[in-house]
């Protein structure tokens, strides 16, 4: 059966602050712990206003104090923003902390624009085309075979999960050759979804880490006790991605009932388009939603997203995404 699992961008809202979203996602990560979610990952992005993970590793470290059970880890880390050996050294920490419990997703998108990548990395020499490289050498540190002349202490012998990430067909070529789980972005772009999987799967290499391709996929989901409901907790989404798209971000704003259609028709077009991996509505359409993309695509493991304003509005959410999830089981 189809695992489920949480992504949280850990958003601040317009009312809120970057403390209370920390506790919320504290919160909502006990919450998904409870609910049977797999994992609960969180994203890097830079200099973002409502964003609150660009920490990504001490936030990581706080959910991990928060839970027991549950996987945690970096859905993903921008390895382009760092030298593999700090991200040995911090996941090395991790692992120590919370042994079995870390995932270390791996992207090669800065997260951020070139000026903040150039505040990040002090110059532009750490290309996204060494990601590649930069895996390897990172693969390097936590199985400590003396290739790079250097222990990560932390890090040498530390078992994290590693996966790679995703949005584009490059992603899944150097999963499938490596032989390490792939995550696709389908949650807020689904272009190259089908294609990028039917590449990994058919290219995939057995390596000591996986015998066989494991693929996950993000997918939204708007869940509440009405579809009326459902349909306003997303307008906060919804608004979130076309001020990012139309060069507007910031902090995430209270939902506004009939949102989708006050849009003029090239901004709806382009957020149906970018978001049509999501489900909005009672927990019988988020089932039925969910068993669409999970019978299109195959995925061994769901990414769900519910990036809501209200936070009891969210935990409600997940839960009734939770509810379906099982529901889907007890049907299959």
């Amino acid at each position: 059966m189809t695992l489920y699992s949480l992504l949280d961008l850990v958003p601040v809202t317009e009312s809120g602050s970057v403390a209370e979203s920390l506790r919320n996602a504290a919160d909502l990560a006990r919450h998904a712990e409870a609910l049977g979610y797999n994992r609960y990952w969180v994203a890097e992005h830079h200099g973002m206003t409502g964003i609150a993970s660009a920490a990504t590793a001490v936030v990581i470290a706080h959910v991990g104090q928060a839970t027991s059970t549950i996987r945690v880890g970096a859905g993903g880390i921008m390895l382009p923003n760092s030298a593999p050996l700090q991200i040995a050294e911090q996941f090395g920490t991790l692992d120590a902390l919370f042994p079995g419990r870390i995932d270390l997703g791996l992207g090669r998108a800065p997260g951020s624009d070139q000026r903040v990548a150039h505040a990040l990395r002090r110059n532009l020499s750490s290309d996204a085309n060494e990601f590649p490289r930069d895996v390897v050498e990172l693969q390097s540190y936590f199985a400590d075979d003396g290739r790079t002349g250097i222990t990560a202490t932390p890090g040498a012998g530390a078992k994290p999960r590693m996966w790679i990430l995703g949005s584009s067909l490059f992603g899944a070529q150097l999963a499938a050759m490596l032989g390490l789980p792939y995550a696709f972005a389908s949650h807020f772009a689904p272009d190259a979804l089908d294609q990028a999987l039917a590449i990994y799967r058919r290219d995939f290499r057995p390596s000591a880490t996986l015998e066989r391709p494991y693929a996950m996929a993000g997918f939204n989901v708007f869940a509440a006790d009405t579809h009326d409901e459902a349909e306003l907790i997303a307008s906060s989404q919804q608004q979130q991605f076309v001020a990012l798209r139309t060069g507007n971000p910031g902090r995430m704003k209270p939902p506004v009932p009939g949102y989708r259609a006050s849009l003029p028709p090239q901004h709806a077009a382009i957020l149906d388009h970018a978001l049509s991996a999501s489900a909005i509505g009672t927990r019988d359409e988020v089932a039925r939603g969910i068993a669409a993309f999970v019978a299109r695509t195959g995925v061994d493991e769901l990414m769900i997203t519910s990036a809501v304003y209200d936070h009891q509005a969210r935990r409600r959410s997940i839960a009734l995404a939770a509810d379906a999830m099982q529901e889907l089981k007890l049907a299959a």
